[in-house]
């Protein structure tokens, strides 16, 4: 039989195998982070008919190269595309996330650990971060126990960001408050009998809110005036301060009626001169722990007031906190959403204005990445070719890479270059199978000697 009968059919075999290759990638054009594969060949062994000789120097002949006959196309590769990025698709699902980098996610199917660039995770029942197509958790690691703004880089585990104790952020008393603005001696409220009105909003430990409420007061000596506590209301405006004497100014530790505040009218500064003496520029609002169980002493600092003239209107008013925003109180938190940072590092935010770390996705990262088996569903496994999983992970961004929220990779497939290589292998196919049609009449004319 005719040798080249053999290398038309071994030329068909490898071309359907490539035209196989490329039929997935147009099948995927669409999958998410799927990585587009490129196939090949390489020459069949060969029959030699004569070996290759020497040159002869005794003779002067020149040597004779080898007489090989090839034998037709093998696969040589299959390449997988998996470090070239995949454009992204906007989605502004806050649990779809992209990878920039060559970072893989870690996920688990309760026994082993798999990799993938698919993005697209949801909460489970449970309240675990899982892919949105397997349901395989994904891993990474916890809050540190001693530090709740920490994370521990330990074994990866299943990030469990949904719990009982992640749905309420915890109230907690105010402590200070800051009065700001101007006090102008010409206001008629600051003159009238009821004072310039102030309502300092607070709230006690169990996030309750309450409101104090202060009142400024002009003297018979210039420059100076007097602040004093008229009521605390409740939330529904009902008041709680039946007994006077279970709430009260204090200056060093001393109940004050009226404390002074006297103001330079020179350069408007401000010094607290009250009847306990002193030069504090803060008072304390200091409630009896019998009556008021709940309650913290909030520290008022005063020291930003100013004496000016502002046309006859004072500007004066209470704000919850010192200068940084510390101390000042809040009610009971409930989640109101989750952030994903480009770090990993994932927080859950509250309607109170506070935030909780509740852990951060882990990546994994391999020498040859190229070497990863490949499973279904996106999802890769470590081979020895690849490089081993150490079970911790990395940083995202300690190589550079980072993870972008309300996005998904797209597929790598670029069609145009498919297209161009499904015709090159349609003809690579048709003329290998002219090779077995020609070699056939060939045969057939062998045949027909006889006759």
């Amino acid at each position: 039989m005719m040798r080249s009968l053999y290398s038309g059919v071994a030329g068909l075999k490898t071309h359907q195998t490539r035209m196989d290759v490329i039929g997935n990638n147009i099948a995927n054009v669409n999958t998410t982070a799927y990585k587009s594969q490129s196939m090949t060949f390489s020459d069949l062994m060969y029959q030699t008919t004569q070996a290759a000789s020497g040159a002869n120097p005794t003779t002067g002949v020149g040597g004779i190269n080898a007489r090989q006959i090839g034998l037709g196309a093998k696969t040589s590769a299959i390449k997988t595309a998996i470090t070239t990025q995949g454009a992204s698709q906007t989605t502004n699902d806050p649990f779809d996330i992209m990878i920039t980098g060559d970072s893989f996610f870690i996920v688990n199917n309760g026994q082993n650990n798999y990799f993938t660039r698919d993005g697209s995770f949801y909460v489970d029942g449970a309240g675990n971060l899982a892919m949105t197509s397997t349901g395989y958790n994904v891993m990474g690691w916890k809050v540190d126990p001693n530090d709740a703004s920490a994370i521990k880089q330990d074994t990866v585990s299943a990030l469990r960001i949904m719990t009982t104790e992640n749905m309420t952020y915890p109230p907690e008393a105010t402590k200070s408050a800051r009065i700001s603005g101007i006090i102008d001696k010409n206001d008629t409220n600051v003159n009238a009998a009821a004072g310039k009105i102030m309502n300092l909003e607070f709230y006690d430990n169990q996030g309750y809110k309450y409101t104090a409420k202060l009142s400024v007061h002009s003297t018979t000596t210039d420059g100076t005036f007097t602040v004093q506590l008229d009521d605390i209301l409740d939330s529904k405006g009902k008041t709680v301060l039946a007994d006077k004497t279970k709430a009260s100014l204090q200056q060093n530790n001393t109940n004050v009626t009226a404390p002074v505040l006297e103001f330079d009218l020179k350069n408007g500064s401000f010094k607290n001169v009250g009847t306990a003496g002193g030069t504090e520029s803060t008072l304390t609002l200091h409630f009896d722990t019998g009556t008021f169980p709940s309650f913290t002493d909030i520290t008022i600092d005063f020291s930003k007031c100013s004496n000016l003239n502002n046309n006859g209107s004072s500007t004066v008013s209470p704000i919850r906190g010192d200068a940084k925003g510390n101390g000042a109180g809040r009610k009971v938190g409930e989640m109101s959403g989750i952030e994903i940072q480009k770090d990993g590092m994932i927080y859950a935010n509250y309607d109170n204005g506070c935030s909780r770390l509740l852990g951060q996705i882990a990546v994994a990262t391999f020498a040859n990445a190229s070497g990863l088996a490949k499973e279904g569903d996106n999802l890769y496994s470590a081979t020895q070719n690849s490089g081993d999983f150490d079970g911790i992970g990395k940083d995202i961004t300690t190589g550079g890479g980072y993870m972008n929220t309300g996005v998904l990779e797209m597929s790598n497939v670029d069609l145009s270059s498919e297209f161009t290589e499904m015709i090159t292998t349609q003809r690579g196919f048709q003329a290998n199978s002219r090779i077995i049609t020609v070699s056939d009449t060939l045969l057939e004319e062998l045949t027909n000697l006889k006759r």
